[in-house]
């Protein structure tokens, strides 16, 4: 979005005060654009000029229809999500109402308001559920919803097509009609990110992460918050007339390009931190059978003691199954160009919070926290199916 040609721009992003959001929120006012961040509770962060706050749930129809009034919106970008990872993943029912129910409800407010363009954040969980995948393309086929092992990645994959089948919709009022693309990002990462990475330092510091898992083989990937944020914008410009609305109606795979094994790609990370990579590695099979055993106990014991599963199937299959895309459409037609970043400034980042590795603590807490780990791999051990029974990879 450039101010000059286009001074009434007013970008509208859902989850506005969540990390990708608010980074979005903070580029395009440095472009000029007028942002307003939506989302359930207000930012951390000082909000820059020209950058204001609606609170509201994304769940309430009447919740969104407030960010709308009073302003012309010309583009939204929808970020606002829930159960990416960890224990959020298992709550099915407010999973289906902010990633289902919220998209209805962002792409009625913008036919009712005019909105001529949105940008939707998807994942690439719509087109994987543990298969391996090399170099795939747009071309994929959504993953059958049946097959995905979470309700994240079924929800994200009934919205991406809610918003892609709703391009070309008239808009109420302005004679217009909506133009939608989709993102479907890699996991993400950068300074501050506060999903993913401060789970694993919490590992890392709690004496938890003592083996990896899987083939050393396998390949998955990232991208940086800032290359995510570049791919927003480019992607709500190729929704305009004088790019021929070139996105229009169209999936995008985003991530840095750089296809690396799971593991190794944290390893700068524990390093850097002051910690040892560990050298044990173990079968996938056999983490996703702790990984079941942990879901059906959190679904037993959930509701008295809402407890951090230490992985779900989900995430064993991410980290550990090869899945990685072509960046080639998003190149071709948004112009898209990953820039190079690397775990230096997160590490920096955590070592000025005060992580990064302690003074050993005494012995005995260590062997409690190594005796607890080895009873969690047990017990996954006596429900070990044979790895045919469990995934194929």
């Amino acid at each position: 979005m450039d101010a000059q040609e286009s001074p009434q721009e007013v970008a509208l992003i859902t989850g506005g005060s969540g990390y990708v959001g608010f980074r979005l929120a903070c580029a395009l006012s440095q472009k000029g654009v007028q942002v307003i961040l939506f989302d359930i509770s207000g930012p951390t962060q000082t909000l820059p000029e020209g950058v204001r706050f609606v609170c509201g749930d994304i769940r309430y129809l009447s919740d969104v229809e407030k960010a709308f009034q009073d302003v012309a919106v010309t583009c939204v970008f929808h970020i606002a999500s829930h159960g990416m990872s960890g224990r959020e993943q298992l709550e099915r029912r407010r999973i289906e109402e902010v990633n289902v129910k919220g998209t209805d409800n962002v792409l009625q407010a913008c036919r009712h308001w005019g909105v001529p363009r949105l940008v939707y954040t998807s994942t690439y969980n719509v087109v994987f559920g543990g298969q391996a995948i090399q170099n795939g393309d747009e071309s994929l086929p959504y993953l059958p919803s049946h097959l995905h092992p979470d309700h994240y990645s079924r929800t994200k994959t009934i919205a991406e097509k809610k918003v892609l089948e709703a391009n070309g919709t008239a808009l109420e009022g302005n004679g217009g009609v909506l133009r939608t693309c989709a993102l479907r990002s890699a996991g993400i990462y950068g300074p501050g990110e506060r999903r993913h990475l401060p789970r694993v330092v919490s590992y890392l510091e709690r004496g938890l992460f003592k083996f990896v898992f899987g083939d050393p083989r396998s390949l998955v990937e990232f991208v940086h918050v800032d290359n995510l944020v570049q791919a927003h914008i480019l992607a709500s410009e190729a929704l305009k007339a004088d790019r021929g609305y070139v996105a229009s109606g169209q999936p995008y795979f985003i991530s840095d390009g750089k296809p690396v094994n799971n593991f190794e790609f944290f390893r700068p990370l524990v390093e850097g931190l002051g910690y040892k990579f560990p050298s044990t590695r173990l079968p996938l099979s056999l983490i996703y059978s702790l990984a079941f055993l942990m879901e059906m106990v959190h679904f037993v014991l959930g509701r008295l003691y809402n407890f951090q599963p230490f992985l779900t199937r989900t995430e064993v299959y991410k980290s550990g199954v090869t899945h990685y895309f072509s960046l080639d459409k998003a190149r071709r037609e948004l112009g898209y160009e990953a820039q190079p970043f690397s775990l230096e400034e997160v590490v920096e980042w955590f070592r000025a919070r005060g992580h990064g590795r302690q003074p050993q603590s005494p012995a005995s807490s260590s062997f409690v926290r190594d005796a607890l780990l080895a009873v969690l791999l047990i017990t996954a051990a006596l429900l070990w199916l044979p790895r045919s029974a469990v995934l194929s990879v």
